[in-house]
This record gives structure tokens, sequence and C-alpha cells, in this order.
């Protein structure tokens, strides 16, 4: 029998051989058809059994709106100030609601919950590390992409204590935003305001001088009141010259552009000041005149800050419109998890898989 006979013949060999194969394989299944179908059921409903013994978990959600940037008001009111208009847009390009999402998560807020919610004890742990673990791992936070809006899920055993944790991160992230500049208003806000205290503090003590100093008509004569206005102005130009040059170097190198540049401004104005401040060629007068000069300097600088101050305090007030809840959590109805239906059909499948392999394993080694 030549090689072109005896292919086809060992390709229906081997064809009748698999076929052969899968028809015992089958047929052992059948015969132990109960064994694998009576196992795998008795395993699902152990495992259900199991799932009933699991303590259920509740989750609530709360949906908040973070405060939203509000710029227009201060940039036209800071048009005035020169060279701090640039402190408007300061915090512009920041994503708030990245920047409240994570602060939900912080330390801070994390232990204010432990304390109001004893969650040591909850948790069944001994140090307050683990538990800010524990609920750091029970809370899912996420910021929509679209929306902008935060959630904030919290899983706990008591669905009234979960929708009370959710709804109180919002009211302790208020508490700590209260405290701190996040916006960029804030931000304004606060730096006015101790401007303000150190130049209130600073005129006081010029307008104690000037008044100790005495009134001297010839001091007047030597340094009309234009004069001195215009030297206050000069010295307020190079305090916010300075003030800009600061922000700068906060987030740029020594060497950019816009630091030298800066750098050479503020010194064209502090040689313009040195000349100003040249004492008069008359005598008569020129301790009157320098402390007449540091007054107006302060009173005009006091009312720029104060001015700006106040505009600041509105668009806070704005800005702060605050956390705004969206949906407030509830306690909900029915659990989150063990999901005893998918852990019983689970264990039911893999009982029949692993069955059905032993049985074809133990099938195979018989002699």
């Amino acid at each position: 029998m030549d090689q072109s006979q005896a292919s086809p013949m060992a390709a229906e060999a081997d064809d009748y051989a698999q076929g052969r194969t899968l028809a015992e394989t089958w047929q052992v299944l059948r015969e132990n058809l109960g064994l694998l179908v009576a196992a795998p059921l008795a395993a699902g409903v152990v495992a259900l059994g199991v799932a009933f013994l699991i303590p259920p978990t509740f989750t609530a959600k709360v949906t908040f709106m973070p405060p939203q940037q509000a710029q227009s008001t201060a940039a036209a009111a800071l048009a005035s100030l020169g060279q701090l208009a640039s402190l408007a847009g300061a915090g512009a390009g920041r994503n708030l609601g990245e920047l409240y999402a994570s602060l939900v998560q912080s330390v801070t807020i994390s232990d204010r919950l432990i304390d109001q919610f004893d969650l040591v004890t909850v948790y069944d742990e001994d140090y307050r590390t683990d538990a800010r673990k524990r609920l750091t791992k029970n809370t899912r936070v996420t910021l929509g992409r679209r929306d902008g809006l935060i959630s904030v899920e919290v899983d706990d055993r008591s669905p009234q204590r979960a929708a009370e944790i959710a709804n109180r991160y919002v009211e302790e992230l208020r508490r700590l935003t209260a405290s701190l500049a996040v916006g960029e208003a804030q931000q304004r806000r606060a730096f006015f305001e101790q401007q303000l205290q150190m130049t209130h503090a600073r005129l006081i003590a010029a307008q104690t001088a000037l008044q100790s100093s005495g009134f001297n008509a010839g001091a007047l004569r030597a340094e009309p009141r234009a004069a001195a206005e215009s030297f206050a102005r000069l010295k307020a130009e190079i305090t916010a010259a300075e003030v800009r040059l600061q922000a700068l170097r906060d987030r740029l190198t020594e060497n950019a552009p816009e630091v030298r540049q800066q750098l050479a401004t503020l010194t064209a104005l502090r040689q313009q000041l040195a000349r100003v401040e040249q004492p008069p060629s008359e005598t008569g007068g020129p301790d009157y005149v320098s402390r007449y000069r540091e007054f107006k300097y302060q009173e005009a600088l006091f009312e720029v800050y104060a001015r700006q101050f106040e505009v600041a305090r509105v668009d806070e007030s704005r800005e702060g419109a605050q956390i705004q809840v969206v949906d407030a959590a509830t306690p909900p109805e029915r659990k989150s998890r063990p999901p005893r239906a998918l852990i019983a059909v689970a264990a039911t499948i893999v009982t029949a898989l692993l069955l059905a392999g032993w049985v074809l394993l133990r099938t195979d080694r018989r002699p």
C-alpha cells in the first residue's frame, strides 16, 4: 500500500479515535451526573448560608458642588493698584474641583470624623492610624469630569451612620475651607488683610512721630503737599513692585526674564525715590519734612489696601456661595454587599467545574 492510500486511512483513524474520546468523556460525565449536579448545588447552598453570616454593608452617598471662581470684579478693582493687579489672576488656573476633592480626604477631616463618631471603637482598632486607614478604605471620593460635581460614598455596617458620616464630610469641608485661603478671592482677602494690619500700625506710628515734631511753616514751604503726595505714590509703587517680585520668585528662577525685568523696574523706582529723598537746600524743618513724607506714604498705602480688602471680601462672599449640596446622603434601604446571590452562583459553577475535572482525571487513571 503506497503512502497516498495510507494517508486518508490514517486521517479516518484519527477522526474515529477523537470521536471515541469525546463519546467516552460524555459517557463518564453521564455516569456521574448525580454527583456533578448534587455536589455543586450543595456547595452553592452552603456558600449562600455563609454569605448570610457575613454582616451586610450599606453605602450612603452625598453629592455637592464646589465654589466657583469669580474674577471679573477683582480684575477691575485691582486695576488701580498697578503692579498688584496681577495678583487677581494668581489662582485662576487651578482646578478647584480637584483641590476640594483632595481636601475631603485630608487627615484633618478624617481625624475629626474619627473623634465625632468614635470610629476607633466602631472599627475595633487599637490605634487612630488604623482607624484612619479603615475610614479611607470605606470612603470613595469622585469628581465628575463633565459637571464638576463631587460625590462622597461611605460604607458602613449601619445605614444611619453611613449617611451621617457622608453628610458630615461636607460640613467638615466647609469648616476647613473657612480657615484656609483656598479660592482666589480668599487668597486676596488674606493678603490684603495682613497688609492692612501692618500698614495701619505703621500709619499710627508715623502720625505720632509727625505730631511730636510740631508744626513748621517753613517746612511746609520747603516740602509742598503735592511733592509729599508724589513721594507717597512713588513709595507705594515700590511696595507693589516688591510684592510682585516676591510672587514671581516663588514660582520662577532668578534668571527668568520676568524676574529680571521686575528687578530692573524695582531698581529704577528705588533710584527715583533716592533722588526725591535728597534733603532740601533750605533748612528749617527737615525732621518735619521726613516725617510728613512717611505719614503721607503710609496714609496712601492704607487707603489702597483698605479699598482692595473690601473688594476681596465681597468677592469672597460670592466665591463662597460656598459648598452647595446637590443630593444629601440618606440612610440606604438596601445593602451594597456582600452579593449573596453572586457568591452562591459562583460557588456552584466553580464546584461543578472542579468536580468534573476530578471525575475525568480519576477515570483516565483507571487500568
